[in-house]
């Protein structure tokens, strides 16, 4: 059993509501799962169901529901951001958790971190067009911006060939590429986390 244990956060920004299957859930539960082979436990928010205002600030007000889920991205050890293909970006859904996001960078601890220093971030991408390199790349850079750690082979995706509507849901088995840059995410992002969790980064100059 690992010395200290983790969790994960998953936040799925298909836009289908709830119970709507999803790709995008399917993904990321299966990265969940490869995590909690590692020793963390993990769950998962599917963010349309939630009424998250637009806007860069913490709570936006007016019955916003980014708090509640602010704090559980921040009481999370690692955060998987995981979102479909839209016209070769980021849903809009998942746009809008990276907006909510950049208030981040007006919190801090008392040695001046942020509050996202020490936590790992990881990417899944789902879609039947391509598009999941550059949109993995945004997410990266969006996520890093905001103070996580993005660990090696951080991201995975699965793309349909071109001009083909089967979804990921489709699929009778997941592919081994997919399979094995799961199983390689997890891992990394697991230890990266555990040594994180043991040693946090320095005070900020």
């Amino acid at each position: 059993m690992a010395e200290h244990t983790l969790t994960a956060l998953a936040l799925t920004c298909s836009l289908k509501p709830s119970p709507a299957p999803s790709s995008t859930d399917k993904m990321a539960r299966q990265v969940l799962d490869e995590l909690a082979g590692h020793g963390v436990r993990g769950d998962l928010v599917r963010v349309v169901d939630h009424d998250v205002r637009p806007g860069v600030e913490k709570d936006m007000g007016g019955g916003d529901e980014w708090p509640a889920i602010r704090d559980r991205v921040l009481a999370a050890d690692i955060l998987l951001l995981a979102t479909p293909t839209w016209v070769g970006h980021p849903s809009s859904v998942a746009q809008r958790v990276m907006e909510r996001l950049d208030a981040e960078l007006s919190e801090t601890d008392d040695e001046g971190r942020l509050l996202t220093w020490g936590k790992v971030a990881v990417v899944a991408v789902v879609g039947n067009e391509d598009g999941a390199h550059k949109i993995i790349a945004d997410c990266f850079q969006a996520l890093n911006d905001v103070g996580f750690t993005i660990p090696a082979n951080g991201g995975t995706y699965w793309n349909n060939e071109a001009m083909n509507p089967k979804d990921y849901l489709d699929l009778e088995q997941t592919p081994d590429a997919v399979a094995s840059t799961n199983r390689k995410l997890a891992a990394n992002a697991a230890h990266l986390a555990r040594l994180l969790k043991q040693d946090q980064y320095p005070p900020a100059g």
